[in-house]
Order: structure tokens, then sequence, then C-alpha cells
């Protein structure tokens, strides 16, 4: 599966939200059968574009995980791949277009050091992405 259609980022971002949420629920959330959602599942599975499922923890309790802003840079006329392409790692937690030298900023959240530079790796390996730079995020403050 080389694209991800409607169906398929929706799906997605909903198992970001509740990688538990029953498989009655996604399809009652999402408009389609049962055997869609797990025929749709099975083929992002299937194709490597879901590695797996994983638990968001509250980052104040881990504070060692690696926190990054990643700024990119997209050619022409291929940032709606690009962003299509970048929704599908879920170490990437949100993506924003903007304004200015940048074309996206991607927040992102590894594991350890080997997986950032392994995601990272991957990120300028998209098509279309002709420049990134990226930013580990220290700590935080509330506002």
């Amino acid at each position: 599966m080389n694209t991800l259609d409607d169906l398929d980022r929706r799906l997605i971002g909903a198992l970001r939200a509740d990688g538990r949420t029953p498989v009655t629920t996604l399809a009652h959330d999402l408009g389609v059968t049962r055997a869609t959602v797990n025929i749709r599942l099975q083929r992002l599975l299937d194709s490597g574009t879901v590695l797996g499922f994983s638990v968001r923890v509250r980052e104040e309790r881990d504070p060692d995980s690696i926190r990054a802003i990643a700024l990119i840079e997209v050619e022409g006329r291929s940032t709606d791949r690009a962003i299509s392409q970048l929704r599908g790692f879920p170490e990437v937690r949100a993506l924003h277009t903007t304004n200015g030298g940048w074309d996206l900023v991607a927040e992102i959240r590894t594991d350890t050091l080997s997986n950032f530079d392994r995601l990272l790796g991957q990120i300028r390996s998209v098509e279309g992405v002709v420049n990134s730079e990226t930013s580990l995020l220290l700590s935080s403050t509330l506002s």
C-alpha cells in the first residue's frame, strides 16, 4: 500500500487517539462496516504502514522519551503526498502546515535515540522532502 486514502488516515487517527478502541466502535465512528475496518487495518499492518500499537504516557511521567520538532521543506506541489506519508509514521504525533521558510512542522516522540535517528532518515527519504531541521525538546514549561 503506497498511498493512504481518507478512510485509512481517519482510521489511523482514531487508533492514535485510542489504540484499544473496539472494531465495532471504529466502524460506527468512521461510518463503515466492521469488515471494512478489519480489512483496512490488516492491509495497513501487512504493508508496514502501521508498525504496531503503543501506549501514550503523560510527558512528566516519561521524562526520558526523545521529543523533537522537525521543520520540513517540501518541493513544489508534493506537499499533500508528503503529508500523507508523514502521517503514517506513528512517531509523528502532530503535523502542521506553516508559512515562511518551512512548509511543515512535525512534533516527534521516540523512545530511544537510535529510533529517533531511524525516523529522521525515514522523514528525509519521503518523496518531495528536500530539507529538514530538527530540534530536540529538552524541557517544557506550562504558560
